[in-house]
């Protein structure tokens, strides 16, 4: 990765002290106190991965359908990290990720329509039906994919960040990837001159426990991933990516370093994924026990559900309301992404460079 014009002028390291690793996150401020959320934020965290995990289900119900070819990787489980990360986060900010990726489409605001839509192959879809579920993109929401090469998007990624750094924007790269991607050596390359240059990202490493089918343990000498950038001075905390509480302070506190100049900053968030690898995947490698006792008692949507119950004792039928408001988006979705057309054929040779 040879990039040596246009250095940024930010190269003045942080102090020493500043660089060590943050404690684990778990939903406090800087006093040791939880921090108090708004009633209307817990209703938005609810809706937002609500939202999420209907897409989900519907996506794979229309996987099995034959409806969507190709590969589909769920996000159900997982909604806590993107939904609290982009709680975080201000206008500008980007957001960029692997394959998993339907449910980061819907928190940075894209049109659940489009987003199914490029699913299913039509041309109102995000990528005009030629991307599929992995590749698609919206400048608008600053959204820049959706990436099936592992790692790929960390060194792009990386890239968003330097162009902030370079244009003085204040803005900063939120750079997702998985613990399998975790091992890529394009990531080591990225972290070396994202600390070296200071440039404003957060890596944001969605630790769900298995790369494909490989539990972390049998596939990382570490499997502390908040520690993958300390030989680079970079600093890290793990995360409890199941509460989307935790999710937002650390995001706070990591995208707040970023922006003020001082570098990178690594974010482990440790979350679990329902379904397999893809929906080709049966996951016949962890116990169904394992994943019925995730949902019984970790599951980030029920926790907020609980909350709004019992903190802000909201009735059953408010709740309702909700999932009938977010089940008829997605339905709504559904029903465009099987009429819409598909992309005439002269779309073959556009977007293509010569």
């Amino acid at each position: 990765m040879a990039v040596a014009a246009r250095k940024p002028a930010r190269t003045t390291a942080a102090p020493k002290s500043a660089q060590k690793p943050a404690s684990k996150s778990a939903g406090k401020n800087g006093k040791g106190e939880a921090r108090a959320w708004t009633k209307d934020e817990e209703v938005r965290a609810y809706r937002e991965m609500l939202l999420i995990r209907r897409f989900e289900e519907k996506a794979g119900q229309m996987y099995g359908m034959g409806l969507i070819g190709g590969f589909c990787h769920l996000y159900i489980g997982q909604e806590a990290v993107v939904v609290g990360m982009q709680m975080a986060t201000k206008e500008g900010d980007q957001v960029i990720t692997g394959y998993r990726d339907h449910g980061h489409m819907l928190a940075c605001g894209m049109d659940a329509k489009g987003v199914m839509a490029e699913l299913t192959g039509r041309r109102g879809g995000y990528s005009r039906g030629k991307g599929g579920s992995m590749h698609m993109f919206s400048k608008e929401k600053h959204f820049y994919g959706g990436h099936g090469i592992v790692g790929a998007q960390v060194s792009l990624g990386t890239g968003l960040a330097f162009a902030n750094s370079y244009r003085e924007n204040g803005n900063v790269s939120l750079t997702y990837f998985g613990d399998g991607a975790a091992n890529q050596g394009q990531v080591y390359e990225s972290f070396n001159m994202a600390e070296l240059w200071k440039l404003p990202v957060v890596y944001i490493i969605e630790n769900n426990k298995y790369a494909m089918g490989t539990s972390v343990n049998r596939a990382s000498a570490q499997t502390d991933f908040s520690k993958r950038g300390v030989s680079f001075n970079i600093p890290g905390e793990q995360v409890d990516g199941m509460d989307v509480r935790a999710v937002r302070e650390a995001g706070e506190r990591a995208i707040a370093w970023a922006r003020s100049g001082k570098g990178p900053y690594i974010l482990e968030m440790q979350t679990y994924r329902y379904r397999g690898h893809s929906m080709s995947d049966p996951a016949k490698y962890r116990t169904k026990d394992e994943v019925t006792r995730m949902r019984e008692e970790r599951d980030p949507i029920e926790q907020v559900r609980r909350r709004l119950l019992e903190q802000w004792k909201m009735k059953e039928e408010e709740l309702k309301a909700i999932d009938a408001e977010v089940r008829e988006i997605v339905n709504e979705s559904a029903e465009f992404a099987t009429h819409d057309p598909e992309p005439d054929p002269s779309e073959l040779y556009t977007d293509i460079v010569l």
